[in-house]
Protein backbone atom coordinates (compact mmCIF):
# COMPACT_ATOMS: atom_id res chain seq x y z
CA UNK A 1 0.00 0.00 0.00
CA UNK A 2 1.60 3.55 -0.75
CA UNK A 3 2.01 6.07 1.77
CA UNK A 4 0.41 9.87 0.93
CA UNK A 5 1.63 12.91 2.32
CA UNK A 6 -0.97 15.73 3.06
CA UNK A 7 -0.36 19.02 4.37
CA UNK A 8 -2.73 21.29 6.29
CA UNK A 9 -3.79 24.92 4.64
CA UNK A 10 -4.44 26.21 7.71
CA UNK A 11 -1.54 25.26 10.19
CA UNK A 12 0.46 23.79 7.81
CA UNK A 13 1.20 20.60 9.88
CA UNK A 14 2.40 17.36 7.75
CA UNK A 15 1.13 14.21 8.34
CA UNK A 16 1.53 10.86 6.24
CA UNK A 17 -0.83 7.96 6.32
CA UNK A 18 -0.68 4.58 4.35
CA UNK A 19 -3.95 4.07 2.57
CA UNK A 20 -5.32 1.93 -0.47
CA UNK A 21 -5.73 3.03 -3.57
CA UNK A 22 -9.28 2.55 -3.33
CA UNK A 23 -9.39 4.26 -0.20
CA UNK A 24 -10.99 8.36 -0.10
CA UNK A 25 -8.43 10.66 0.60
CA UNK A 26 -8.06 12.65 4.23
CA UNK A 27 -9.67 15.74 4.32
CA UNK A 28 -9.31 16.86 8.04
CA UNK A 29 -6.81 17.99 9.89
CA UNK A 30 -6.66 15.57 12.87
CA UNK A 31 -4.84 19.51 14.56
CA UNK A 32 -7.29 21.87 13.94
CA UNK A 33 -9.78 20.25 11.93
CA UNK A 34 -9.04 22.58 8.53
CA UNK A 35 -8.55 21.18 5.53
CA UNK A 36 -5.92 18.57 4.54
CA UNK A 37 -4.35 18.46 0.50
CA UNK A 38 -2.04 15.79 -0.68
CA UNK A 39 1.72 17.03 -1.39
CA UNK A 40 2.70 15.55 -4.72
CA UNK A 41 6.83 15.45 -4.78
CA UNK A 42 9.09 13.82 -6.95
CA UNK A 43 9.65 10.22 -6.63
CA UNK A 44 13.31 8.86 -6.57
CA UNK A 45 14.34 6.44 -8.80
CA UNK A 46 17.50 4.04 -8.32
CA UNK A 47 18.86 1.56 -11.12
CA UNK A 48 20.66 -1.27 -9.93
CA UNK A 49 22.59 -3.84 -11.76
CA UNK A 50 24.80 -4.41 -14.17
CA UNK A 51 23.58 -1.70 -16.86
CA UNK A 52 20.66 -1.69 -18.12
CA UNK A 53 20.26 -0.77 -22.08
CA UNK A 54 17.50 0.21 -24.80
CA UNK A 55 17.66 -3.37 -26.65
CA UNK A 56 16.73 -5.22 -22.94
CA UNK A 57 12.78 -5.34 -23.08
CA UNK A 58 12.81 -5.44 -27.12
CA UNK A 59 12.67 -8.42 -29.02
CA UNK A 60 15.01 -9.13 -32.11
CA UNK A 61 13.75 -9.15 -35.67
CA UNK A 62 16.37 -11.49 -36.29
CA UNK A 63 17.03 -14.79 -34.78
CA UNK A 64 20.12 -14.13 -33.71
CA UNK A 65 21.36 -12.39 -30.41
CA UNK A 66 24.12 -10.86 -31.26
CA UNK A 67 24.49 -7.61 -31.82
CA UNK A 68 24.39 -6.07 -35.48
CA UNK A 69 27.94 -3.59 -35.90
CA UNK A 70 27.96 -0.16 -35.60
CA UNK A 71 28.08 1.41 -39.39
CA UNK A 72 31.79 2.82 -40.16
CA UNK A 73 32.15 6.64 -40.13
CA UNK A 74 33.02 8.54 -43.41
CA UNK A 75 36.22 10.19 -42.95
CA UNK A 76 36.20 13.69 -44.10
CA UNK A 77 39.33 14.55 -46.28
CA UNK A 78 41.97 15.83 -44.52
CA UNK A 79 43.45 19.70 -45.85
CA UNK A 80 46.50 18.85 -47.90
CA UNK A 81 49.58 19.94 -45.97
CA UNK A 82 52.04 22.71 -47.27
CA UNK A 83 55.63 21.41 -48.09
CA UNK A 84 58.57 23.58 -46.88
CA UNK A 85 60.39 24.77 -49.47
CA UNK A 86 63.93 23.64 -48.87
CA UNK A 87 66.82 26.82 -49.57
Amino acid sequence: MPTYQYRCTACGTDLEAVQKFTDPALTDCPECDGDLRKVYSAVGVVFKGSGFYATDSRKSKSASTTAAPAPAKKETPAAPKAEKASA
